[in-house]
Formats: structure tokens, sequence, C-alpha cells
């Protein structure tokens, strides 16, 4: 094999699976499957193989052939309803949409498998409408969906609910600093997403007894790593497993954040200048404290988005994961950091919501504006106010469909 174009043109990748264990009773729940490029070549390792991918531009082709191959083998070796198998995937892949001949396997999983897809924080700035649509792609055959790395970028945190999880991976590193208050907050803010929501937690890297003990004190119930087994091909028979319990799909749809919050909440009739503090106060709250919470905010129209707004922006986004401005007009960076989006949804162009969500807090205050044509302090406003992190959560995804995708740098 002379070139990185054939190793593809072949779909020369071959699965191997490490175990992932229930710590209460040492079943098995289900196996990762991690990929590797042809023994002793220069793709072997993932990240070589990734890398060169990327080079030949053909990284989303990679990302689907590494979890047909997975899938082959699951079904091969006759996964059970009860065995749960992780895949990685990268939300961009999705774009790409599926290789004709790589379908086939793809409507075999869907009727046969269990899967549930991990995908990583970075992966929600870089391209959120990628990321949701696929995380409910997977939701629609039935599948879960897997935060991985949670730990090994602080920012992770605060974009948990956007995905809402039904396992999330605590990164291998938090294992090793136990100590360290920065794991502390971690562990905090999953313990809280985890007893609100259902979601299982699971520890990576568990390498020692030690490890082992440590990842039950940050309330992980599943564990992953060499003290239960390294990754390898899959065994000729497949254990008895625990089932792996999946959550709820959270809820959907294309309502706007006024209509979902102000569909449970009291709605109040004020003018502009009466809504500024508060608009104001929600968006200091994203500035604030040790983990920066996500940002979101309708201004209606560009010339809204004034020099004063597009610098307290600037400010919160140095150090949050996201900060997003729509309205008609605005460009893709209206501030250093900002996302912008220009609004089509002619419903959107009616609303002023400022939305905050964070590991710990989050908040939305959502307007709609009646059309008067007065003095602009005076215009008059609906408005509802929520602090429920579900209902924050639910109108912020609605947004979030309205950003286009960023280049990012590959992190493997």
């Amino acid at each position: 094999m002379q070139h990185i174009h054939d190793l593809l043109d072949l779909r020369a990748v071959t699965p191997v699976f490490q175990p992932l264990i229930d710590l209460a009773t040492g079943r098995v729940v289900g196996y990762e499957a991690l990929s590797r490029g042809p023994a002793g070549s220069p793709w072997e390792s993932p990240a070589a193989l990734f890398a060169a991918a990327r080079a030949a531009g053909r990284e989303a082709e990679l990302d689907w052939i590494c979890r047909a191959v997975a899938y082959r083998a699951a079904l091969a070796a006759g996964f059970g309803p009860e065995l749960t198998l992780f895949v990685n995937m990268e939300p961009t892949a999705w774009r790409a949409g599926c290789p004709a001949d790589l379908v086939p396997i793809f409507d075999a999983a869907r009727d046969r498998l269990r899967v549930v897809t991990e995908m990583t924080e970075r992966a929600i700035a870089a391209d959120p409408a990628a990321l949701l649509s696929a995380a409910e792609s997977c939701r629609e055959a039935g599948w879960g969906v897997a935060l991985d790395d949670v730990g090994a970028d602080p920012m992770s945190l605060a974009l948990m609910p956007f995905v809402h999880p039904d396992v999330v991976k605590l990164d291998m590193g938090l294992l090793h600093a136990p100590d360290d208050p920065a794991t502390a907050r971690v562990v905090a803010a999953v313990s809280a997403y985890a007893e609100t929501s259902g979601a299982v937690v699971l520890a990576e890297g568990i390498e020692t007894a030690r490890h082992l003990a440590v990842a039950r004190t940050m309330g992980a119930t599943v564990g992953q790593g060499w003290h239960f087994g390294r990754p390898a091909p899959l065994p000729e028979t497949t254990p008895a497993a625990a089932r792996l319990p999946l959550l709820p799909a959270p809820a959907r749809g294309d309502r706007t954040p006024f209509e979902i919050v102000s569909a449970v909440r009291p709605v109040t009739r004020t003018t502009k200048a009466q809504l500024m503090p508060l608009s104001r106060h929600l968006e200091a709250l994203a500035g604030s404290g040790p983990e920066p919470p996500v940002l979101l905010a309708c201004f209606q129209e560009a010339r809204h988005f004034t020099a004063h707004t597009a610098a307290r922006f600037q400010r919160v986004a140095a150090h949050s994961p996201l900060v997003a401005a729509l309205g008609i007009g605005l460009p893709a960076e209206p501030a250093p950091g900002v996302r912008g989006a220009s609004l089509g949804d002619d419903r959107l162009r009616g609303e002023w919501n400022v939305i905050v969500v964070g590991p710990h807090r989050a908040a939305a205050l959502v307007a709609r504006d009646l059309g008067d044509n007065g003095p602009e302090a005076d215009r008059r406003f609906d408005f509802a106010l929520t602090h429920d992190r579900g209902l924050a959560a639910e109108a912020a995804r609605s947004l979030l469909h309205q950003l286009a995708p960023v280049n990012v740098p590959a992190l493997l």
C-alpha cells in the first residue's frame, strides 16, 4: 500500500475494542471501538492515520470508514440487544454524508445494534448545527450520545447541556489529579448534570485499583482502561452484558426561544428601557465566575449590536467557550471571538433574547417586539424570564441551529 488514498479506497482500517465495565457488578456493558491503520505502515496509529487523511482532504470519509468497520465487526460477533457499542464521530462528517458503499453496513447497524456515539465539546463550538443534527439522527435510530474527554478542557462543562449526553466520559487526566481544585469543579458539575438528567458517568483511563477507587468517588458507575482490558479484537464469544440505560431524547422542533419559554412561564409587557437593565444583568452573569457559561443573544437587527455591546461581548468571549450574537445584517464575527449569524427566520427577527447556560447556572430572558413606531426606549415587548436549566438549554439549542460552522484545528 503506497499511499493514503490506496488505504482509504480499500477501506483498510482495522477496529479494536476496549471493554466498558459496570463498576458495581464487574459485568461488561459494552465496548468502545478504536481504529488502527495497517500494521507496520506509516498510518498504523490513529493520530497518523487521521493526519494523513486530513492532508488528503478525506478526513470525513475516514470517519465514516472507522465507524463502518466497527459496525461490521460487531454485527459479525452477534452483538445482542444488551451489549452497547461505543463509536467516535466527528459531526463534520455528518455534513459530508455516508459513502455509498458503506450505506448497507449503516442500515444493518441501525436495525441490529445498540450504539452510543461519542462526540467532543470542541465540535459544539466549531459546528453546533452539525453536532445537534448528528445527535438527533443518532437518537432517531434509538441510539445514545456520549460527551467525550470531559475535564480535558474546562469549557466542556458549559457546553454539556446542549449535547444532553446519555453518557459523560470523564477524561483520564482527572484520575491522575484527584486533589486538584480544577478536578473537584469538573466532578461537581458532572455530578450535578448526572443527578438532574439521569446520565451515566464513565471514567476513562482506569489502570490500577487506586484509579478504580478514585473513579467511584467521582461518581462513575462505568469504567474503562487497562485495569479491565487493553484494546484488542472482539472475543469469539461476547459476554452476557448489563444493559446501559439511555435518556429520553431532549425536546426538539422549530420553536423560537420566546415560544419555548413563554409557553410555561408568565409573560409581562414592558418597554425596552425597562428591559435593558435585566438584559445587561444576564450578560454580566456570563462574564463572571471561574467557569464562564455560554452566552447567546438575538438583537433583531445589526444596529442594536452597538459598539458598547460589542465590547461587552468581546470581553466575555475572551474566556467563554461560545459567545454568539444573531440579528439581521450581523456578520460571521461581529466582534473578536464572537460568533455571528444574520437571521433568516422571520419569527426570530421579532425577538430579543439573552440566554446564559453554564455548569452551575442558567437563565434566559426572551422578549417579543410588539411593533411600536415610537421612540426607541418606549418600544414595547412581551417578555418572560426563566432560571430553569432545561428551559434555558432548550431555548439555546434553538439558536445554535442558526450558527454556521467555523474552521478549527483538529485535535486527536
